[in-house]
């Protein structure tokens, strides 16, 4: 395995690398003609498919200036790692000079004087941005029907026939354009699942890397403790090839890792005969529903395809993860969104007499129902005489659950399990109860409290058609582990 320093200039001066294996990027840059005949195709798409309403704001000029730009390197024989391949963007990466909502009234003018971390390592690999897609409102949410600019709707389930099914969240807009083939994949961000549940329910692939890989510098904060940038992608290879370009130390954000880590594709194609493969039983026992069981069924087939060994695990504190991550990702928004408060930047209420009422205003019309709803729970959690009660108590399960996480990984290669407990839903569903909504993330949100990568596959239907997926994880920076296995999982 060679390794890479961790470095904020990594992907300068870089030569274009042939995949490893196929996929999607691969394609691309192998098809005829020119990138710029190739992005306008894309952009020929995405105006065909505005109906999904994937993209809040596209950025053609911007796109058809950055296929020229490749054109005139490829021409002179000196290619970067990306050059060409069609991305799209989560509109909570700030992006320099185009406008950055977060899905909310609040920014919905909002256009930033600056370039976040990652996507800025993304242009300079040769990325072409083709817009920047809807979200939940600032990233809370399971199913991208919260945003200011309308709900995404799911592409598969478009195809099937099937109306009014949600394409997942937060990052539903970027897994919705990779879905409907507008881009060859998307940079989203994942605090409790939200690029590993909508990449589940619209059959692609969602990679949400160890925290503190990618920089969050430049991202709009939600939970600063668990947010995490990362790629919704056609294959496990096209994600390790992004992951290799966006990866790495920044100086601008002290959380990001500054050690070294494995080449992303370094495990691409190899068999994983013999691999040890620890399913927790208590998903597998308690959690169990109708489309899980599903996914196990094919757990188990491909185990015995590949002659790896199941391991019966046991996470014992994962009861408890899904209150331990609301009370900690709702009390750092409750403290990160108090910036907005119409004095700085964003929304500003008008025919205001005070100060007071400037703020109150203000909050009350830029900021959705859902969102107001959160700020009050982690506002309250903080508050005196329930920040031991709530917050450090649910920072003391988080260490549990870590705990948990790493002494099973001494026993087994990676752990596996179903992404979401059930396949895309309709729009109307878990609207009345936020508890409904809020338990459809109880598969995602414990690797976001350990601080561990994990992958989703797609890797069966349901009986409607709609895809289900496979959940792999592994340990901190085994990133390139969780990628071998999911590459084999997904060849077979």
């Amino acid at each position: 395995m060679r390794s890479r320093q961790a470095n904020s200039s990594d992907t300068e001066g870089s030569a274009f690398v042939k995949p490893s294996c196929d996929g999607a990027f691969r394609e691309q840059a192998e098809a005829g003609g020119t990138c710029s005949d190739r992005i306008e195709r894309f952009l020929s798409i995405c105006e065909s498919k505005a109906s999904f309403n994937a993209i809040i704001t596209p950025t053609p000029e911007i796109a058809r200036a950055q296929a020229e730009h490749s054109d005139q390197l490829l021409k002179k024989g000196k290619p970067r790692p990306l050059e060409g391949i069609p991305f799209t963007v989560k509109d909570n990466f700030c992006t320099d000079g185009i406008r950055t909502t977060a899905g909310s009234r609040m920014l919905a003018e909002f256009v930033p004087p600056y370039e976040a971390s990652v996507t800025k390592r993304l242009w300079k690999a040769g990325a072409v941005m083709l817009g920047k897609t809807n979200m939940d409102e600032f990233g809370m949410g399971s199913s991208t029907t919260s945003s200011y600019f309308g709900p995404t709707t799911n592409p598969v389930a478009e195809r099937l026939g099937l109306a009014d099914i949600v394409p997942g969240g937060s990052s539903g807009g970027s897994a919705a354009a990779v879905a409907a083939d507008m881009c060859l994949a998307s940079l989203g961000t994942d605090t409790g699942g939200s690029i590993r549940q909508p990449a589940s329910f619209c059959g692609i692939v969602g990679m949400k890397p160890t925290y503190g890989l990618c920089s969050r510098w430049g991202i709009i904060s939600y939970a600063s403790s668990l947010d995490q940038a990362g790629v919704l992608a056609k294959t496990p290879k096209d994600a390790a090839i992004t992951l290799n370009v966006i990866a790495g130390e920044d100086p601008l954000d002290s959380t990001s890792f500054t050690g070294t880590y494995p080449d992303f594709e370094v495990g691409l194609g190899k068999d994983i005969k013999g691999k040890k493969v620890g399913i927790p039983k208590e998903f597998l026992h308690s959690q169990n529903t109708a489309h899980t069981q599903i996914v196990w069924d094919e757990l188990e087939r491909k185990s015995n395809l590949h002659q790896f060994e199941i391991v019966e695990v046991s996470l014992p504190n994962i009861p408890y993860a899904l209150q331990a991550y609301y009370v900690i990702a709702l009390s750092e928004a409750s403290s990160n969104l108090a910036r907005y408060d119409g004095v700085r930047y964003g929304h500003r209420a008008e025919n205001v007499e005070s100060l007071e009422e400037l703020y109150e205003k203000t909050r009350s019309e830029g900021f959705g129902e859902e969102v107001k709803r959160r700020i009050m729970l982690g506002t309250y959690c903080l508050s005196a005489g329930h920040y031991d009660q709530y917050y450090q108590r649910a920072c003391k399960i988080r260490t549990l659950i870590k705990q948990d996480f790493d002494r099973s990984l001494e026993t087994v290669d990676v752990l596996t399990w179903p992404t979401t407990p059930s396949s895309a839903f309709s729009s109307k569903q878990h609207t009345n109860d936020p508890v409904e909504m809020y338990l459809q993330d109880i598969f995602t949100v414990p690797v976001n409290l350990a601080g561990i990568p994990a992958m989703s596959i797609p890797v069966a239907k349901c009986e409607r058609g709609l895809p289900l997926g496979l959940t792999i994880a592994a340990g901190q920076l085994q990133d390139a582990k969780v990628i071998s296995v999911a590459d084999r999982f997904m060849r077979d």
